[in-house]
């Protein structure tokens, strides 16, 4: 049978095995193996432990070691408690079996399934592919039922994550409800306020980290010292800050089977589609409302990023202008000797004037021409909140938007003539039954009914789901309003008033004569533009006026 020289030990103990009790716990494994090998007169080499990891994994720690010292020759035999110890992935296991370690002329020992490879003849080895196959089916039946309990988990709302979110904590009831975390929940609210300022997620994290202030991973080991081993350096990362901000677990909202694996042998990571996540509306106190949630989308999937100078100073229009004859964006840039600071075409910049002119502009300059157009906007408005509010629906007019009163009325008439010709199919049915009309008299009469309630109904459905995808329009309205009681007497421009206001902004080149310069301001507040109507518009060189595509609240011919 042969010796056990430099023996190696191999222990594994996955989650799932440690429901099953003692019997297969690392300790047990140890004790029976070192029995083992001092029964036998043999010599421990090592001992490879993976403690918490699955079968169908081969890229375990322990066993990456186990095959590197088999492979370098430092180990003659390697000795498990079973088959499914080493692995519950068949093809694998069978290939390290029979074809790996008798080339590096490894003896391999299971135990309780009489598993050696120094005796061929044995009835362990002949069964040794059937026990790798169950031991995979066993991996597999327990992966479905392990799923099934998720399942039935996130169903029923219980959170089963290992933690919460920054800025909470599991609750102690039953589906581990969160509980706001008030130190770091102060932390997230600032973030959500910082980047409404208009603050880039690299200045967030800047300045939090200059504050002090743990970062979520340091949180996590500061309140859970037995996870302190965990790496928690006290730097903020913009990473974390934007993943922050595009959490809706912030909203109140509970998502849940946000990634899955490929299968329960391949553990690469999916992200499963938005519209197959389980989502729970209202299931824990939100940390933000909606109104701070929608700002912050609108910010991030607006066109401007925003870039800092040479000084760390994010300048209120950058990143929101662009050329109006190539559609690139306009970029900062400050004079010779700290001279005045200019916007150009970033064509022009980086390619020269064989491809795009200049278009350079002061910023003080495009700052006054915004500032002024805001404040004589939004300033007479103000005045009269009706006038405001009926220049806001004008507004809305002109881009041929049908008003919601005008689609409910549609909806009332759908719904009353579905009902009359219901009735009229229902006496005709009758007259049919009661022998008044003939079969062919039937359907000549109900064809053309029946034709015209389906298509009824199918109208009454599009209108529904048009009116469910509709904003209120009192909604919309007050937050216009809210918009220039905020602005209308501003004093200066800000970065947080143009990322609030302001779409983009197209600046064309400076005229040879005296005509206006073409400025063209593009706003938000009247459901905004779009930043392909900006990018098909200055592709044709033409500005945005008059195009069919370009849906803008307002333009202003600013004048040098």
């Amino acid at each position: 049978m042969g010796d056990l020289r430099r023996t190696a030990l191999y222990l594994r103990l996955s989650r799932d095995d440690e429901k099953t009790g003692e019997s297969l716990s690392i300790e047990n494994q140890r004790a029976i193996l070192r029995q083992y090998v001092s029964d036998h007169g043999g010599t421990i080499a090592g001992e490879y432990v993976d403690d918490g990891w699955s079968g169908t994994n081969f890229e375990r720690p322990g066993i990456g070691r186990l095959l590197e010292d088999a492979k370098a020759g430092k180990i003659d035999t390697i000795l498990v408690k079973d088959l499914s110890r080493f692995g519950r992935n068949y093809i694998q296991v069978g290939q390290y079996i029979d074809y790996i370690f008798p080339a590096c002329g490894i003896r391999f020992i299971a135990l309780s399934d009489n598993v050696d490879t120094a005796d061929r003849s044995g009835a362990g080895m002949d069964l040794m592919p059937i026990m790798n196959v169950f031991n995979e089916w066993h991996a597999a039946n327990t992966s479905k039922k392990i799923r099934a309990v998720l399942e039935s988990d996130w169903r029923r709302g219980k959170y089963t994550g290992w933690a919460y979110p920054y800025g909470y904590r599991a609750g102690n009831d039953e589906h581990r409800t969160a509980v706001i975390d008030d130190e770091a929940a102060k932390t997230v609210r600032r973030i959500f306020d910082f980047r409404l300022q208009g603050m880039s997620v690299r200045a967030i994290a800047r300045l939090l980290t200059e504050e002090g202030i743990p970062c979520p991973a340091a949180h996590y080991t500061r309140k859970d010292g037995a996870k302190s081993a965990r790496q928690s350096a006290l730097c903020w990362s913009p990473k974390t800050v934007s993943d922050i901000l595009r959490n809706e677990t912030y909203l109140g909202t509970l998502t849940q089977r946000r990634t899955t694996h490929v299968s329960y042998k391949n553990h690469k990571v999916l992200q499963v589609p938005h519209e197959e996540r389980i989502v729970r509306e209202n299931a824990h106190p939100p940390l933000i409302s909606r109104e701070v949630w929608e700002g912050v989308q609108a910010i991030r999937a607006g066109a401007a990023r925003g870039r800092t100078d040479g000084a760390d100073n994010l300048h209120a229009l950058s990143g929101l202008m662009y050329c109006a004859d190539c559609g690139k964006k306009l970029k900062g840039k400050r004079t010779g000797g700290g001279g005045a600071y200019l916007y150009v075409c970033r064509t022009y910049a980086d390619l020269g004037k064989r491809y795009c002119t200049s278009h350079a502009i002061g910023e003080k300059q495009i700052e006054g021409i915004v500032l002024q157009e805001i404040r004589s906007m939004l300033g007479a408005l103000q005045i009269d909140a009706q006038k405001a509010a009926a220049h806001y629906r004008s507004e809305r007019a002109k881009r041929g938007e049908q008003s919601i009163n005008a689609k409910e009325q549609a909806l009332r008439s759908l719904r009353k003539r579905v009902t009359e010709l219901g009735k009229l199919l229902q006496s005709a049915y009758e007259d049919r039954v009661s022998g008044i009309l003939s079969e062919s008299t039937f359907k000549g009469i109900c064809g053309p009914w029946q034709s015209e309630r389906d298509a009824a109904e199918r109208k009454i459905d599009e209108i529904e789901r048009e009116l469910q995808e509709t904003h209120d329009v009192s909604e919309e309205t007050a937050r216009y309003l809210s918009l220039l009681a905020r602005y209308a007497r501003c004093e200066e421009l800000t970065r947080e008033m143009c990322l609030d206001l302001i779409a983009f902004i197209t600046v064309g080149e400076k005229p040879t004569d005296n005509a206006p310069r073409p400025i063209h301001i593009y706003y938000k507040f009247t459901a905004g533009p779009c930043l392909d109507d900006r990018e098909t518009v200055c592709a044709q060189k033409k500005g945005l006026e008059g195009h069919e595509r370009a849906r803008e609240s307002m333009e202003t011919h600013g004048r040098e």
